[in-house]
């Protein structure tokens, strides 16, 4: 792959949505999406400080589109809200704050990233990043691995295990991971099924192979490998699906976060990969986002928790365990599996499930 590859090169916008005659304008402008496997009513979750107000109409899809299992969600400096999940139609849709649907990608992706049908689009997706680096934005995807099926129906070559870095269009800039060939812009490395990418201020590179090795990498700004730590256990510096990662800067110096997920636990590490502590009491921690002096963090056991800048705990929003997945639309006021989240600079509380509806929903701040 070179870096003239686009991993979306077809992206449809507003007036492509009103050209295809699915929807009127007011329909566009108003609401008038799609609301299948969205809740019917507001409700508010929380408690003191940490309150929101649940949006119900906020990300729907026109009618013919429909979101898969939620994989990830970020917002970047305008406040535009990238959400992306295992569906090609769309693999990613951008909204604007309020919920107004700027443009999709679809499954069209170039022809060099190897992938030839639908199939192989929805069985890789799964994680997002965005960075800013000297003043420009980026995002990080990362890929699981999958098995292709020949025609006799067996198992064949797997793909996937690929982090890409591309710009805010999709422009692929670097991959790591399973390449078939080493090049300035594409490295081997030993991923077997990645999960997330963080980012410090110094440009450092996290990776932590989470469905897979459970290492997590450490590379310089250029991509030069300057450690891995872990491996499968429950000891200090060991992980049970370390499923996401992220560089915490709420206090003086930075710190390495990961969601030990079926350790049910956090990990801090320091920037050189080195243990410190452990924050424990968690159900199935899957990755974090920070905004406001606050750490959030989307538990797949059925709730967000909310931590100060000294790991303690300020809120838990929405527990809806016991809740089958099939009825979490009767409880607008709790989660069933929330997979990814991200906050926008107003405070609004974007969060995504893995339910194959996507489920993903706004929460504006209560003051």
């Amino acid at each position: 792959m070179n870096s003239n590859d686009y991993l979306f090169p077809v992206r449809r916008t507003r007036r492509d949505f009103l050209a295809m005659g699915a929807l009127g304008l007011a329909g566009l402008a108003g609401g008038g999406l799609s609301a299948a496997g969205q809740d019917a009513d507001g409700a508010t979750i929380g408690a003191g400080s940490a309150r929101f107000k649940l949006d119900p109409t906020w990300g729907k899809l026109p009618e013919g589109m429909k979101y898969g299992l939620g994989c990830a969600i970020v917002v970047d400096k305008q406040d535009r809200v990238i959400v992306t999940s295992r569906s090609t139609s769309p693999c990613v849709a951008i909204f604007d704050r309020d919920g107004k649907l700027l443009e999709t990608w679809g499954k069209e992706f170039a022809s060099a990233v190897g992938y030839g049908s639908e199939a192989e689009v929805q069985a890789t997706a799964h994680g997002l990043y965005l960075a800013e680096e000297n003043g420009t934005e980026y995002l990080y995807w990362t890929e699981n691995v999958a098995r292709a099926k020949g025609a006799d129906g067996k198992v064949g070559k797997a793909y996937g295990a690929r982090v890409y870095k591309t710009d805010l269009k999709g422009k692929v800039l670097y991959t790591l991971g399973m390449v078939e060939k080493e090049s300035d812009t594409a490295q081997k490395l030993d991923l077997t099924n990645p999960t997330d990418v963080a980012v410090a201020p110094n440009g450092d590179i996290y990776i932590v192979d989470g469905y897979g090795s459970q290492k997590v990498h450490r590379f310089s700004r250029d991509f030069k490998k300057l450690k891995t730590i872990g491996g499968r256990g429950k000891d200090h510096g060991q992980f049970n699906t370390c499923h996401g990662i992220w560089v915490n800067t709420l206090r003086k110096e930075p710190e390495i976060y990961i969601a030990d997920r079926a350790n049910n636990r956090l990990e801090v590490y320091s920037p050189e990969l080195e243990y410190k502590r452990t924050v424990p009491d968690f159900r199935l921690p899957c990755c974090f986002y920070q905004q406001g002096g606050r750490l959030y963090v989307p538990e797949l056991g059925a709730r967000v928790s909310v931590l100060d800048d000294q790991d303690k705990l300020v809120a838990r929003l929405g527990d809806g365990q016991g809740i089958a997945d099939a009825e979490i639309n009767q409880h607008p006021g709790k989660f069933a599996k929330p997979h990814a989240l991200t906050v926008d600079s107003k405070g609004n509380l974007f969060v995504l499930e893995w339910l194959p509806w996507g489920r993903v929903r706004k929460f504006s701040p209560v003051a």
